[in-house]
């Protein structure tokens, strides 16, 4: 039988787009936009001066290897080059991966608030998703080993977790690729790895170094304040890395990107002073939050996030509702199966102040603590 238009893969009309934080509101008047984990500092005046300097030779096709900032990677990290993948994102990288390992009747496991990217492109290539229980908000390697079938084929952890913003120690992670079996991905998502201070924690360069079957992620996105430009690097075993050259885009990064983005990495300076300052805020945040009864889970990124009291005229709602009336944009997330908490980015000095003086009226109009 033929259709009368085109049609999609099966499985394409279950997937949730992805719905990205608000960004702008009606009216007029400044914004104050702490929903999508954007760092208050800006790029690098490095990066920015790079960034100026490509616009030069806009005309012609970047390096298609993206050569000058997979070295600046790899000698930032002290990484081989030839295993370091660039992309659009983190997010072109995680599609990658699902592209080239995932098709119908395979399972990938990730956790219950897990990013959902996962989820879409798991489902994109037409493999199952598994969601694995978290305990606490924190990665629960047991459940995740629980869900490991003969279908299982990937395994995507963020380490820090968005939109949670805990994370396992090195030594739990180890654990859960050891008992792997060999032939499933481990996905190590790094988006938030340079904000996170305990001695406890590892991104995932040394595990992927010794093993075939570990893939670390990162971006450019957060603390090096490139956002807009879309950079992602991927550290790989080299063997998966000839696989994803084989099907990413010919030029998917932008000479500005690539330019942009090898000048950050360079600027140790910078991102160590932002890297200090959201250390501070993010420390001031929670306490001011909790002196007004929130609940606050201990975060290692540049967010955290913020429980409501179950009492309907202090939930979430309606404290995005009022803060949305003093212009103030922190994130939802029901769509995250966590209705009753709002996400609030590590935003200026100002900003951080400006809202948790309305979440104070919000919460504590007549110096009363509602309880939980």
């Amino acid at each position: 039988m033929t259709s009368d238009r085109p049609t999609p893969q099966p499985g394409i009309f279950n997937i949730d787009p992805y719905v990205p934080g608000k960004s702008n509101l009606p009216g007029t008047g400044a914004v104050i936009k702490l929903s999508s984990n954007e760092t208050p500092f800006g790029a690098s005046p490095k990066a920015i001066e790079a960034y100026k300097r490509a616009s030069s030779s806009l005309q012609l096709y970047p390096d298609g290897s993206s050569q000058e900032l997979r070295q600046a990677i790899s000698d930032h990290h002290g990484i081989e080059a030839d295993q370091i993948l660039c992309g659009a994102g983190s997010d072109e990288l995680l599609n990658l991966l699902a592209n080239a390992y995932l098709g119908p009747g395979d399972e990938a496991i990730y956790t219950k608030h897990g990013f959902l990217v996962y989820p879409i492109a798991i489902m994109a290539n037409g493999a199952t998703p598994v969601v694995a229980n978290e305990t606490d908000f924190i990665t629960n390697v047991d459940a995740i080993l629980e869900k490991v079938d003969p279908k299982t084929k990937m395994v995507f952890i963020a380490n820090p977790n968005n939109p949670t913003g805990t994370y396992i120690p090195f030594e739990e992670v180890r654990r859960l690729h050891q008992s792997l079996p060999a032939n499933v991905v481990l996905v190590l998502d790094g988006a938030y790895a340079e904000y996170v201070h305990a001695n406890d924690y590892k991104a995932g360069i040394e595990l992927v170094a010794s093993s075939n079957n570990v893939v670390m992620t990162r971006t450019f996105s957060k603390i090096y304040g490139l956002a807009s430009l879309r950079v992602g690097w991927a550290y790989c075993p080299l063997e998966i890395a000839d696989v994803l050259n084989r099907i990413r885009g010919p030029f998917n990064l932008s000479a500005p990107a690539i330019m942009a983005g090898a000048a950050a990495i360079k600027d140790k300076q910078f991102i160590e002073e932002a890297r200090v300052q959201t250390r501070i805020w993010r420390e001031w945040v929670t306490k001011q939050c909790q002196d007004l009864g929130l609940e606050v889970t201990p975060s290692a990124g540049n967010f955290v996030l913020i429980h409501f009291p179950n009492a309907s005229e202090f939930s979430a709602h309606k404290a995005d509702d009022f803060l949305i009336s003093k212009r103030i944009v922190l994130r939802r997330l029901d769509n995250y199966h966590l209705a009753n908490a709002l996400r609030m980015t590590i935003g200026s000095a100002d900003d951080c102040r400006a809202t948790l003086d309305a979440l104070t009226q919000f919460m504590d109009p007549n110096h009363q603590r509602p309880g939980f």
